[in-house]
């Protein structure tokens, strides 16, 4: 049996916490209940599930849609893009049968590439490996999730670079519902023996293509679409993150028209240990003033009112009303007070 192997390879860098995992889990689990009653794919498809963050990890490994189980995705930090394309390409090297003269082997395995972000790494080396080895065997659909990512750099990996515009529920619906029909289309392509590659219909609202003509590199390092702060809660030990998201502001000063940059509070957010395993481990020393985002949430883990209490050790934990605090980081003990003013805090590169 000829299969047609679909891969998933997700952005899963601090970023995406709350709602945006939260959609792309449930569009998956959508994806794949529409395709079980579709008899073309359900015949060619098989499925495998990638993500990565500061590191990259298989969480479905390719398999039959019939024997697909919907995963919980975690969360990590840094958007590691080589990483996360080298993996893919092991997995391709591993599982995708090449045509030989005795058999006809798979057809062109499909990647669907979900990023909100940048890069925090260099990505030319696994560029370059990409378009020598794998371009021209695969096809590739680069999705931004986020207004700001780096399109330009996506138009390196493939010419199919979409813009998704993550408005609200009902666009995140009509967005797994087209990636469904193109799976579907593809998958009645190859029953037909059809060579082509083809996506659904576009809607040029929810989903459109983007004008690569007008893009541009943005600098890596850090996501700034987003601030992410990393803390441990003080009673279970379990660690959360704190989400803003970035707001510019126009004031009128004395006649002149000035921008100013800060972060709205999304949320705190629950995370398991799998945080840490998918992070970038490189000590990159990268700071946000406290007096440039707006809001503070309680803890997600225990509901200690403060989540936003900074340790000597320069980490973040949850405090209550107890006398005596302990950092689940360090296990520094100590009375914790308020002041007047900014400090620099330490962040993630989301």
């Amino acid at each position: 049996m000829r299969r047609l192997p679909i891969y998933f390879l997700i952005d899963i860098s601090e970023s995406m916490i709350g709602e945006p995992i939260q959609q792309v889990e449930e569009g998956l689990s959508t994806i794949i209940q529409a395709l079980k009653t579709d008899p073309n794919a359900i015949e060619t498809v098989w499925v495998s599930i990638i993500v990565f963050a500061g590191q990259a990890k298989t969480i479905v490994p390719l398999q039959e849609i019939i024997n697909f189980y919907p995963p919980k995705f975690p969360i990590g930090s840094g958007t590691s893009l080589s990483k996360g394309l080298g993996h893919l390409m092991f997995e391709l090297r591993k599982n995708i049968v090449k045509t030989t003269a005795e058999k006809k082997g798979d057809w062109k395995p499909i990647v669907f590439l979900f990023t909100d972000g940048v890069p925090t790494d260099e990505t030319k080396t696994a560029i370059l490996e990409w378009r020598q080895n794998w371009q021209r065997t695969s096809n590739m659909v680069a999705i931004s999730f986020g207004e700001e990512t780096d399109t330009n750099l996506l138009s390196e990996l493939t010419e199919n670079v979409l813009h998704f515009k993550n408005t609200d529920a009902t666009a995140y619906k009509q967005f797994f519902k087209w990636v469904t029909d193109s799976i579907k289309t593809n998958s009645v392509s190859v029953e037909n023996n059809s060579t082509g590659f083809e996506l659904a219909k576009l809607d040029g609202e929810t989903i459109s293509k983007i004008n690569l003509t007008k893009t541009k590199h943005l600098t890596p390092l850090v996501d700034n679409n987003f601030v992410v702060l990393a803390a441990k809660c003080q009673n279970t030990k379990r660690p959360y993150l704190i989400k803003y998201k970035k707001r510019i502001v126009s004031n009128n000063l004395g006649g002149l028209d000035i921008n100013t940059l800060s972060y709205r509070l999304v949320g705190a957010f629950q995370v398991d240990n799998t945080y840490f395993e998918l992070s970038d481990n490189s000590n990159i020393d990268i700071k946000v003033n406290t007096e440039e985002l707006n809001g503070a949430p309680t803890c997600p883990c225990c509901g200690n009112q403060f989540a936003f209490a900074v340790c000597i050790c320069g980490k973040l934990h949850c405090i209550g009303d107890e006398e005596i605090s302990t950092c689940p980081w360090c296990g520094n003990q100590g009375t914790y007070g308020s002041g007047e003013g900014g400090f620099d805090v330490n962040r993630t590169q989301g």
